[in-house]
């Protein structure tokens, strides 16, 4: 089994991310390789140690959403009741067990607009069960993918090599301008309906759907599918294509999720902007009214503690005020797409009792046995 990416792999995860994953052929044509070879180097991706995957990036605010990181600690013994528990809201979309911060689960939801005050309600209900011993509630803008490049890979070598203090360099003369997905909205507005929401959702499942099967799921023509998709793109419902993988390998890697700290935009900007275009740097969303932004990082074991040493570094220069992290536990993590069927009649169902009530329902029957 292949274990470990080459150049030519990453050209062609390079050129996907420019090109887009349904038009193999033109990606093919700009790597240089035939398009049976290009399908079999993707392919070999997709097995369990790199994990490959195409996802569309729906841009939740524009569909009323709002992003919800929770990070939440589990009472000793509840620790995997506590990920059901988390289940109990159906506008979750990943969900993770985590340690570093004692044992809990990390969740992130796309909560409606209004219903901000519920979710903490519901939240906290978990601490009333005596399931959590504490929760914070991180309130984001949508999240950002970071551009997966090779200037930390060796092609020489054919291996990747990660400079530290270039990077801590690197960072002082930063571009300050986010983009749009970074930026706090001025507004959550819905621009979509019923049908853009169930395509959002397949789109979400697999970003390389034919629009000839997706025609099938909607029972519409392909041209009327093509046109609803591209309905999607004008309105900035899907703000690209997340091309998911363990780009040093499943079995040498670790995922962890950061929360970072600033006392001016402009330092946060730098930062957010230096992470975009790291391999180790998965996504990255800002912290709503906040100079803070939360980040998906992930590493090659061995690097890990180099990594806190350029964080730490950063701190003595004042240039991040505080950071924390916790790490994911790979054996215990859960994705779904948005709640497509909780949207009706150009509006989203948040039912707050229902979410009480079967996480009481749970916490209860946990208990009995």
């Amino acid at each position: 089994m292949k274990k470990r990416l080459d150049a030519l792999d990453l050209k062609i995860l390079v050129t996907i991310q420019d090109v887009g994953p349904r038009n193999l052929t033109k990606v093919a044509e700009k790597v240089g390789i035939d398009r049976s070879s290009l399908r079999f180097r993707i392919k070999t991706l997709m097995s369990p140690f790199f994990y490959l995957r195409f996802f569309a990036n729906v841009y939740h605010t524009n569909m009323g959403l709002k992003k919800a990181v929770v990070f939440v600690n589990a009472m000793p013994g509840y620790e995997s009741i506590l990920f059901d528990c988390l289940k109990a809201n159906e506008f979750w979309i990943y969900l993770s067990r985590f340690y570093g911060l004692g044992e809990g689960c990390l969740g992130i939801y796309t909560i409606p607009k209004g219903y901000e005050s519920q979710f903490a309600r519901f939240i906290e209900e978990m601490k009333r069960q005596k399931v959590a011993k504490n929760a914070e509630i991180v309130w984001s803008t949508c999240f950002q993918r970071a551009f997966l490049g090779n200037e930390c890979f060796d092609e020489k070598e054919q291996t990747w090599i990660f400079n530290w203090d270039e990077w801590i360099h690197e960072i002082e003369s930063e571009r300050t301008q986010l983009p749009y997905t970074l930026k706090d909205p001025e507004d959550f507005p819905i621009l979509g309906d019923e049908t853009d929401v169930f395509i959002l959702k397949e789109l979400e499942k697999d970003a390389t759907i034919d629009f000839s099967e997706l025609a099938k799921k909607l029972g519409v023509s392909t041209e009327a599918a093509r046109y609803r998709y591209g309905k999607l793109m004008k309105h900035n419902l899907i703000e690209g294509t997340e091309i998911f993988l363990f780009p040093f390998g499943i079995e040498n890697t670790e995922l962890y999720f950061f929360k970072f700290d600033f006392d001016s935009q402009e330092k946060m900007a730098k930062f957010a902007t230096s992470l975009l275009h790291k391999p180790f740097a998965s996504v990255v969303g800002k912290v709503l009214s906040e100079y803070a932004i939360i980040a998906g990082i992930r590493l090659p074991k061995a690097e890990f503690r180099k990594f806190i040493d350029a964080i730490s570094e950063l701190s003595q220069r004042g240039f991040i005020h505080n950071f924390k992290y916790v790490i994911q536990d790979l054996r215990k993590r859960a994705r779904q797409t948005l709640a497509y069927e909780f949207f009706k009649d150009q509006s989203w169902i948040y039912d707050h009792t229902s979410h009480i009530e079967t996480l009481k329902r749970l916490v209860k029957e946990t208990r009995r046995t």
